[in-house]
């Protein structure tokens, strides 16, 4: 028990990135502790990898059965944000940019189930080959080329070093610029190219499909303010290790929204309304605007 516990945190960060739920990973988490709780953990050599492994291999089945889910899944998937302070922090000396970011995870989304438990174990972790190749059960020359294969799947647009504080700055001109139901300063806020990704679920009103176009985003925000005006309440949180915004309407939680910014401008919005995924959000995120 005492064993599993120390590596409870480092276990949640692997299987929350491969599968974008928290509730999933908790759910391959107990699955884990029940294989530990009943193997001969006094003959294992290396306690760590035995759990890294047994939790890389669950995530990789429970992931090939949440995509065959998602088949039928209404309008588009994003993962379940990860709020304030808890969320599992990435690990290891070589991090990737904004590794646990919405951005980034949908990202992830283009990859097989194993080509992407190779990958994160590579670029997120800092495994090597051979622990790489011990975790999938796969030779050394196997793992690199499925490693090899994802990155050129990975494709992002160009990175970006925005401070914090600029991030921040941009998020308060955006709640301004929504309260105020303003065009002119809304668009200018987005880059030309911006794209928004709505989640709904099928359970409350939201886009199907991504909204290309800084025009079709302010039509969209213009929308929202003409039919919800005063009734919304936004508020700055950490939302996947990221400053993003809560929206509560009538104070009821309505929406976690994460951006992609590089620094002067929005590049892509990821609205998450589906209700089941804000369950885990706390009502009194951390810096109110």
């Amino acid at each position: 028990m005492e064993n599993f516990e120390r590596q409870r945190a480092r276990l949640m960060s692997i299987a929350y990135r491969m599968l974008g739920s928290r509730n999933d990973a908790e759910d391959v988490l107990q699955d884990a502790y029940v294989r530990w709780h009943q193997a001969d953990t006094a003959s294992l050599q290396n306690t760590e990898a035995w759990l890294v492994t047994i939790v890389t291999r669950l995530s990789i089945d429970r992931l090939r059965q949440a995509k065959a889910e998602r088949e039928y899944y209404v309008g588009q998937w994003l993962p379940e944000p990860w709020v304030a302070e808890h969320a599992p922090p990435a690990e290891g000396p070589i991090e990737m940019a904004n590794d646990l970011s919405i951005a980034f995870l949908m990202l992830l989304e283009r990859l097989a189930p194993e080509e992407r438990a190779a990958f994160l174990l590579k670029e997120v972790f800092d495994f090597d080959y051979e622990e790489i190749s011990e975790t999938m059960g796969k030779s050394m020359a196997a793992c690199r080329q499925i490693i090899h294969r994802a990155r050129q799947r990975v494709k992002q647009r160009p990175r970006f070093e925005v401070s914090r504080q600029a991030h921040l700055t941009l998020l308060g001109k955006f709640i301004e610029a929504t309260r105020s139901g303003d065009r002119e300063r809304l668009k200018a806020l987005f880059a030309e190219d911006v794209t928004l990704t709505g989640d709904g679920g099928g359970k409350v009103p939201s886009v199907l499909e991504p909204l290309h176009g800084a025009d079709r985003v302010v039509r969209l925000y213009y929308a929202i303010h003409r039919n919800l005006g005063g009734r919304m309440d936004f508020r700055i949180a950490e939302i996947n290790n990221i400053p993003g915004i809560i929206r509560h309407v009538d104070g009821k939680l309505e929406s976690a929204t994460s951006f992609v910014t590089d620094g002067m401008r929005i590049l892509d919005i990821y609205v998450i309304r589906n209700p089941d995924k804000l369950k885990s959000v706390t009502n009194q995120p951390s810096r109110p605007s």
